[in-house]
């Protein structure tokens, strides 16, 4: 499937076959797909609880009001940020970088973020996002389904997963076989509310 297509077959699915399980290989070549995401200054904030415990799951649902998805899906990710990763050895962001890049991008995001603590958290909120959307593309074009979830308590998901300090929780994702299709498209905003010519 291609990329447009994907992108516009993808569903919020809520249906699951909960005895689908993705291969070793297929988690490998989506985990890479979701590596290529962009971030700010190639930060990469984001980190992927991979929850393959059943009992976690069963509790991860609990705090998602007993969503179904939570323990049927194939995967569960519950996609956490690092806000403070700017500052932990920026210069790895940028190791296969040439050095003319490095020299000048890698002195830049220290002043860049520092004493910005909003910056930093709309930029590693941002880096969530972005990875959403390639983990749900990257999926759909494997032919698997998926569901982005923010219906959950999300200090006791925190809770579940030890969320380090100066981590964020963004989302959760989960992603397998779906045997049930989602309803038919709600809707979209006019394309004229949707895009603007030069301001508002």
């Amino acid at each position: 499937m291609n990329a447009i297509e994907a992108i516009r077959q993808r569903r919020a699915v809520k249906h699951f076959d909960p005895n689908h399980r993705l291969t070793a290989d297929e988690l490998a070549l989506l985990l890479d797909v979701a590596a290529q995401s962009p971030s700010s200054f190639n930060i990469q904030h984001w980190r992927l609880v991979n929850v393959v415990d059943p009992a976690l799951r069963t509790q991860l649902r609990e705090a998602a009001f007993d969503q179904a998805q939570v323990t049927d899906a194939s995967l569960l990710f519950v996609v956490c940020t690092d806000i403070k990763a700017w500052e932990k050895d920026p210069q790895r962001y940028w190791v296969n970088a040439p050095k003319e890049a490095q020299d000048i991008l890698v002195p830049w995001i220290p002043p860049f973020y520092s004493g910005k603590e909003q910056l930093q958290r709309d930029e590693a909120m941002r880096s969530v996002g972005l990875i959403l959307q390639t983990l749900m593309i990257g999926a759909k074009a494997m032919g698997y389904d998926s569901c982005p979830m923010i219906g959950f308590d999300i200090e006791k998901v925190g809770q579940l997963v030890n969320l380090p300090a100066d981590y964020a929780v963004g989302a959760m994702l989960v992603i397998g076989k779906g045997i049930k299709p989602a309803w038919a498209k709600p809707g979209f905003i006019p394309r004229d509310e949707m895009v603007v010519e030069n301001h508002f």
